[in-house]
């Protein structure tokens, strides 16, 4: 349990929030949302004591042990993997070490004796005789092979480091876990491991991501940073938008009556808790709207970019056609071959791969900007383009202003351009900011803007929703299941494939796996999941 009273936070004159006043529980899980910029993280940072809050008081029950998903990444570089793992539990781990240490001298006394054995007692009431076991099986679930618990942390990649780290957080059943975006940098289905473990987890935990599914498959309430303050309610981040939609909507309706609104809430609620109760999430069983009022339903402050895709002219029936295609890296691995399929006219496809760089450089093959080692490819005369590629490195290279960079891509004058930047959400003397300094989220949105210019009838989606914030995600996700045209993307982002895609091709080095089902299926079944281990040659 975390209890915070009086709290505020403030950097010079700018105040974040101030009289917070929250407890949160044991067994619940708590998604903390708001805008960038609102202190999301800065709250973590806070509750865990890396940040001096301006006033107030953070307490944890009696006892408690707090555990932090670390974001430096190479603190550890000197410590093997599974030491690293271990030190999450930081009680057990210096009991450890003295214990190690005292077995280690050489003039072993009676005091040393009658210490070990207090050590003793103390490790075995921690878990202590099934520590290294318990972390091997975190590193396995998170993805990280056997071979490499000894290994030292500077060894490995990027990626596994986060697999590490959160392993270290998770370790030992910590009574309070704070997770900062915990999901970034993992794939499909180590997210799916994670919202496993999570669903089963008992104690309090406050999470801080910006992939929806997750935070709708593991919360139970919901933390909204906005009009300065914080504040908390019953249901997951789905439950948080669709009522402070229908809230906003409400607001704008001036001429309905006051009892008119109450009813149609009432309904919202009664129909959400429904579907609740039918869906296999944790958040059902922890019945996450008992507590619900009607009056914690409000609009946001939030703003939501105008992502509207639209095409200068219909597609004919012939789309994409893709035969024998083959790739591989820079290093020799293979990364798909053999792959051929016709894209069909309404396809909205998503690619997958175990390794990411397939999609990468199947997207780049069909942009023309890759030559395949094998096969070839063939757009249909009618289809129009639009690429947003994953690395846009090299198109903000440049000294421009954000109104002299798009004009680049399309006809108009100033105004024009402006009106593009302003539905991405940069307004007044933020046009005129030089391309080469944005953030990687302002980036895409100049990406996006970019691609409306286009009025493409097929969308080509290297990973979307690559540093975007929840209000752009929801806004480009939204869009994109109302285009007509076809969508080919590959993503990391399980609601977007969910709700976006009607296809999937899974791209292996021994072929494709190509289906027309939801992904939920998809990933839920285990024919393609037996399918899957044939084709990357990891049959049992």
């Amino acid at each position: 349990m975390i209890t915070v009273s009086n709290l505020a936070i403030q950097f010079g004159k700018r105040v974040l929030y101030k009289d917070v006043n929250i407890k949160f529980t044991n067994g619940n899980i708590y998604g903390v949302i708001g805008a960038n910029g609102a202190g999301k993280s800065t709250l973590l940072k806070a509750i865990s004591g890396e940040l001096e809050p301006s006033k107030g008081t953070i307490e944890m029950g009696m006892g408690e042990r707090l555990s932090v998903l670390s974001q430096d990444h190479f603190q550890y570089d000197d410590k093997t993997v599974l030491d690293t793992v271990l030190m999450g539990h930081t009680v057990l781990w210096d009991i450890m070490k003295e214990r190690d240490a005292l077995y280690c001298k050489e003039d072993f006394n009676d005091d040393d004796g009658i210490r070990v054995a207090e050590l003793e007692e103390k490790f075995a009431e921690l878990g202590g005789y099934t520590a290294e076991s318990d972390a091997a099986n975190l590193l396995s679930g998170l993805g990280v092979k056997e071979k490499k618990h000894q290994m030292l942390m500077g060894d490995l990649s990027g990626k596994e480091k986060v697999r590490v780290m959160l392993a270290k957080a998770l370790f030992g059943n910590p009574d309070n876990l704070l997770l900062d975006e915990p999901t970034n940098d993992l794939d499909l289905d180590t997210v799916q491991w994670l919202e496993q473990y999570l669903s089963e987890f008992e104690h309090t935990v406050l999470v801080v991501s910006h992939d929806r599914h997750f935070l709708d498959s593991v919360c139970t309430h919901t933390v909204d940073i906005d009009f300065g303050k914080v504040t908390m309610f019953a249901g997951n981040y789905s439950f948080w938008y669709e009522s402070s939609q229908l809230a906003l909507r409400q607001a704008q309706n001036q001429k309905a009556k006051a009892e008119e609104k109450k009813k149609e809430l009432e309904e919202f609620i009664r129909r959400f808790s429904a579907n609740v109760a039918k869906s296999k999430q944790t958040t059902s069983r922890k019945k996450m709207l008992e507590k619900l009022n009607i009056a914690d339903i409000q609009p946001s402050t939030r703003k939501y970019p105008g992502i509207i895709f639209q095409m200068e002219r219909e597609a004919g029936n012939q789309i994409l056609e893709v035969e024998g295609l083959k790739a591989v890296s820079d290093d020799g691995t293979v990364l798909f071959d053999n792959v051929s399929f016709q894209v069909q006219k309404g396809d909205k496809l998503v690619f997958l791969s175990r390794d990411p760089r397939a999609m990468t450089a199947l997207f780049e093959i069909i942009n023309g900007n890759r030559e395949p080692q094998a096969g070839t490819f063939n757009w249909g005369v009618t289809i129009t383009t639009a690429y947003l590629p994953l690395d846009n490195t090299a198109f903000f290279q440049s000294e421009k202003n954000l109104v002299d960079w798009l004009g680049q891509f399309g006809e108009g004058n100033e105004v024009f351009f402006k009106g593009y930047l302003g539905r991405m959400l940069f307004s007044g003397e933020e046009v005129l900011k030089k391309v080469n300094v944005l953030s990687g989220g302002e980036k895409m949105r100049c990406m996006i803007a970019r691609m409306q210019l286009k009025n493409a009838n097929c969308l080509i989606l290297d990973t979307p929703t690559n540093h975007l914030d929840l209000e752009s995600i929801q806004a480009f996700n939204n869009n994109l299941k109302l285009f007509k045209g076809n969508i080919l993307f590959a993503s990391h982002d399980h609601e977007f494939i969910e709700t976006v895609s009607n296809r999937i091709i899974e791209l292996t080095p021994n072929g494709i796996i190509d289906k027309m089902m939801e992904y939920d299926e998809y990933i839920s079944s285990d024919a393609i999941r037996a399918l899957k281990d044939k084709l990357y040659g990891t049959e049992e």
